[in-house]
């Protein structure tokens, strides 16, 4: 009985994952993924948009919910658009370039409305919120940093491009619309290149930035990630690339399965510098955390000195500070700035960025902003304003203790909308108010959300 079982429960889910059906798709959940009903369960169709009449083929079956692949849209959605990239259905890069941008933007807004719901914040107050113009630049083309896989099929010929959706495979990209010029169509180029190596296999993945050099405008520099040494010919032929489309490209060798970031060498070298506002400079490696777009980092920079207003007797606090992003600009404004890091290299770049751009009223400190600093030296000044940009995991920690500063002003650069619905409770709760609250549109075509919101007491 239990083998009869078994072999007919198989026949149904095979019959079940050949057969189409057509359904009626309601809503986007937070990671943009269409979502309607089906046997009295949500079922998730990526790719399809609300409002939208589709046919689809069930993939997998859950207690509480079903997966299924989109095979035909048979009623559109007036918001969906023709996607630019030819690699959007399968690269993992993007979620939204099916969808109308400014149709994106709402959708961003109402996931940062809705989590902050689920964190406790009511209702009437969410219908209230103080939203702001977003920060937005080209919907194409912004992104400077991207780190490009490279795979070999059996016959050793290279797959360049990112990651499938949901998979660990690449998606052999031929140009892509999101990075900037000329970046963006790289791929055939490297494709060319890698094919000519002698040493097969040898590279693990390819960074591409584009940063502001001192001898010319903007360049890219390639950092290539060698599994195996680097040959005599291999090197030439870089060489030859290089100098023919203007390439700087450092080499870092990985040979014994170990992150050797500094054990490089470079074909050609130049110091890796990006544009703030009042002509300063940020000097930075390809191994640092950099917004990986400029218009919108430049415009975020800005709205921040705007909502706080500084004047030249304000005392900053600037926590996650990173390579001093936001602290040199507020620098230039008020009367100091201590920037707190919770990594010791990102300290000294940010105090070698204040030293080279003549700053001597901002110091720099290492520290867990997720353990106890109350007591901690650079903690006891009278600051006048707070500043916190954390990772995506937010900053819990330092925004309970924040709180018992008495300061009355604090601006949050959010790029995790459900860690800023935490985070902001817990400043609701100490009576903190949401005085100002924007989008940051950094990342166009995707998912991610980035949000600025202003508290006051």
């Amino acid at each position: 009985m239990a083998n009869f079982f078994k072999e007919n429960e198989k026949k149904k889910v095979n019959k079940q994952s050949t057969q189409s059906n057509i359904i009626t798709i309601d809503k986007l959940d937070l990671n943009g993924c269409g979502v309607g009903r089906y046997q009295k369960k949500p079922i998730f169709v990526m790719g399809s948009l609300p409002n939208e009449t589709v046919e689809i083929r069930i993939i997998e079956q859950k207690n509480k919910y079903i997966l299924a692949k989109l095979l035909n849209v048979t009623k559109a959605s007036e918001h969906r658009v023709v996607a630019q990239c030819q690699h959007f259905t399968l690269c993992g890069g993007c979620d939204l370039q099916h969808l109308d941008y400014a149709e994106q933007l709402l959708f961003k807004q109402n996931k940062v409305a809705e989590l902050l719901a689920r964190s406790g914040v009511s209702r009437e107050l969410i219908d209230q919120l103080p939203w702001q113009k977003p920060i937005k630049s080209s919907q194409w083309n912004y992104r400077r940093k991207a780190r490009v896989g490279v795979q070999f099929d059996k016959n050793s010929q290279a797959i360049i491009g990112f990651r499938q959706k949901a998979t660990n495979q690449l998606v052999a990209i031929k140009s892509c619309p999101v990075l900037v010029k000329p970046a963006c169509d790289i791929f055939p180029l490297l494709k060319a290149l890698l094919a000519k190596l002698t040493v097969k296999k040898a590279i693990g993945h390819i960074e591409i930035i584009s940063a502001d050099a001192a001898d010319k405008g903007d360049n890219l520099t390639l950092v290539v990630r060698q599994i195996r040494p680097i040959n005599a010919h291999d090197r030439q032929l870089w060489q030859e690339y290089a100098e023919k489309y203007a390439w700087t490209v450092q080499f870092i060798e990985n040979t014994k399965g170990q992150d050797n970031s500094d054990d490089h060498s470079g074909i050609s070298s130049a110091e890796l510098t990006y544009k703030l506002p009042d002509d300063i400079q940020i000097q930075f490696s390809h191994t640092d955390f950099i917004q990986i777009n400029q218009p919108v980092n430049l415009a975020m920079i800005e709205q921040a000195l705007f909502w706080l207003m500084p004047d030249s007797k304000d005392q900053v606090l600037d926590l996650f500070c990173g390579l001093g992003n936001f602290s040199l600009p507020l620098a230039k404004k008020v009367a100091n700035v201590v920037g707190v890091e919770g990594i010791q290299v990102m300290v000294d770049k940010a105090r070698a960025n204040a030293k080279s751009n003549q700053l001597d009223n901002c110091q720099f400190y290492q520290a867990d902003l997720n353990t106890p600093w109350l007591s901690s030296s650079w903690a006891k000044k009278n600051f006048t304003q707070v500043l916190l940009d954390p990772a995506r995991a937010g900053a819990e920690q330092a925004v309970a203790q924040v709180s018992q500063l008495n300061i009355g002003t604090i601006l949050y650069v959010s790029c995790d909308p459900a860690t800023l619905a935490r985070d902001s409770q817990i400043l609701l709760e100490k009576g903190y108010k949401i005085a100002k609250i924007g989008l940051i549109d950094m990342f166009s075509q995707t998912k991610h959300v980035e949000t600025m919101v202003l508290f006051q007491r």
